[in-house]
């Protein structure tokens, strides 16, 4: 992990911007922090992380504020990442299928998902590997994320993350629900009842698969990017009450 810059919010929060290999990422730190500081890992939606970064910096201020420390890292095939060409193409087919009223067929789901949980799990290991080695991040971890997939996958092979907050907004692999009953860890999933770009009944069938003891779903009206603030409020004490 290389550090290539960083600046102080006006909240005292520390921001760096980082690079392992070809992966860009950022770290936040509470600024007052005198131990080391559980961590959350923050997953990007697939726009890239200049057009997420609003977002992401609103919940790792939060976060901070809460005692945490939070990273993100860039996607494979967003941001200035090379394109994945095959996930190019299943993107085109799903945007040409809602067009068109017809139905996503789960061979677009699978080339759309797949490849990206498949590539994106190893990076996010690596880059927990590099965040726990530094002397201000301690355990335990949670994982926070939009790519709903990516975290149910890190969830079952990712023995070091303690907790996770889910986001049900993007499409879900069949495959997943196999995965998904190997989950364990504690869950808070939310869900934008209205979402156009989301299968409601699919991720309720997922949620329904989890094997986790503890988990709960948190519904509310409105569209994609809809998610009210208490809502968020209430992924926040989730994490209070599992990481610290």
């Amino acid at each position: 992990m290389q550090f290539t810059s960083e600046q102080r919010l006006d909240d005292a929060v520390l921001e760096r911007e980082f690079t392992l290999g070809e992966i860009p990422g950022i770290l936040w730190t509470p600024g007052s922090a005198s131990a080391p500081a559980p961590l959350i890992l923050l997953s990007p939606p697939p726009l890239g992380l200049r057009k997420a970064y609003p977002r992401l910096v609103a919940r790792a201020r939060q976060s901070a504020a809460d005692g945490f420390a939070t990273a993100t890292i860039e996607l494979p095939g967003s941001g200035d990442r090379p394109r994945l060409p095959a996930a190019e193409q299943a993107l085109a087919d799903l945007r040409r299928a809602m067009e068109t009223g017809e139905p996503v067929s789960d061979e677009i789901i699978d080339a759309l998902i797949l490849p990206l949980v498949d590539k994106a799990v190893p990076e996010w290991q690596a880059a927990l590997d590099a965040l726990l080695s530094l002397p201000e991040i301690g355990g335990p971890v949670g994982y926070s994320g939009g790519v709903m997939s990516i975290g149910t996958r890190l969830a079952v092979v990712e023995p070091r993350i303690s907790a996770a907050v889910l986001f049900a907004g993007s499409f879900v692999p069949r495959a997943m629900f196999e995965e998904a009953c190997q989950v364990t860890i504690p869950l808070h999933v939310l869900l934008q009842w209205d979402d156009e770009g989301n299968d409601r009944q699919a991720a309720l069938d997922l949620f329904d698969a989890f094997g986790s003891k503890e988990k709960t779903l948190h519904a509310n009206m409105g569209g994609h990017t809809g998610v009210p603030q208490f809502a968020g409020n209430a992924a926040a004490q989730f994490f209070a009450r599992h990481l610290k």
